[in-house]
């Protein structure tokens, strides 16, 4: 999991680095700036967001191993599964898909794609809009309206985590400086002493702003990142299933709607149009 690669490089360089510098690890442990800072963060969390921003996050953050979910072969998987369906439609008629989209655990298509009839969004998404495609009853016009709409409503929700990651992110560098003052003020009360232990109690209070900054920039805004990014991924699987169903009522053969997704997928995931024909045409021979 790159995300927990990530930090144990981060926590090995800087722990690492300062031991071979000639450092000593022992003087970094400070649970009461550690208290003061995690626990100012988490209390500035809590009152920065509603119940339902608090239970998004959690939940978001529960699903951080799941990485690469969306790479290049789940996108050709996708659009292979839009292939078929709309090849379907174009053969049998809207009503040769019913079955398919209103009971898609029991279709033979959907069960050659298990990673798309396993993504409870994806499959959401695709089979609401066939429905609607199936009742023959709405303008490409509004259908694009409307999948606009709820592509923004989603990315609006999905983005309340990180950004609510990424204000503690912010924060958390000041609340170490405040746990660098008062442990600077506590050494202060302490004057009589002597220098040495004066000195002790300062370094140690001097640890709260590394830690602050340390949690901001090694671990929470890489974090709050990380959610975005996956975020933008899922938005981009809408965008290609919305691309090609436009392109489908609008009159355009399986093939071309197929290709109008294609194209708006990134170049480091979009297979080429020779790749995708290939993988399609060796779907539709083992089917």
């Amino acid at each position: 999991m790159l995300i927990v690669l990530g930090f144990l490089i981060v926590a090995l360089s800087v722990f690492g680095g300062f031991s071979l510098s000639g450092g000593h690890l022992g003087p970094l442990y400070q649970p009461m700036e550690i208290l003061i800072i995690v626990g100012a963060a988490l209390g500035s969390f809590i009152a920065g967001n509603n119940g339902k921003a608090i239970k998004a996050t959690l939940r978001t953050l529960s699903r951080m191993r799941r990485t690469g979910k969306y790479d290049k072969d789940t996108y050709m998987d996708l659009m292979a599964l839009q292939y078929k369906l709309l090849t379907k439609m174009r053969r049998d008629g809207v009503i040769g898909i019913e079955n398919d989209i209103e009971n898609p655990r029991d279709s033979a298509l959907f069960a050659e794609h298990p990673r798309i009839l396993n993504d409870p969004l994806i499959m959401g998404f695709i089979t609401d809009y066939l429905r609607l495609m199936v009742s023959g009853s709405m303008d490409p016009l509004e259908l694009d309206e409307l999948m606009m709409h709820e592509i923004e409503a989603f990315e609006h929700e999905a983005r309340i985590p990180a950004d609510a990651l990424f204000k503690v992110g912010d924060g958390l560098p000041a609340f170490g400086i405040i746990a660098a003052v008062l442990g600077v003020v506590n050494a202060l009360g302490a004057a009589d002493s002597g220098v040495a232990q004066i000195g002790v109690m300062v370094a140690h209070a001097l640890v709260g702003t590394f830690m602050g900054i340390l949690l901001a920039y090694g671990f929470v805004n890489p974090t709050a990142s990380r959610i975005e990014r996956q975020t933008r991924e899922l938005v981009k699987m809408l965008q290609c299933i919305r691309v090609t169903l436009l392109a489908s009522l609008n009159g355009y053969a399986p093939q071309l709607a197929v290709e109008f997704g294609r194209k708006t997928l990134d170049t480091a995931e979009r297979p080429t149009f020779d790749e995708l024909e290939g993988y399609v045409r060796s779907g539709l021979v083992s089917a």
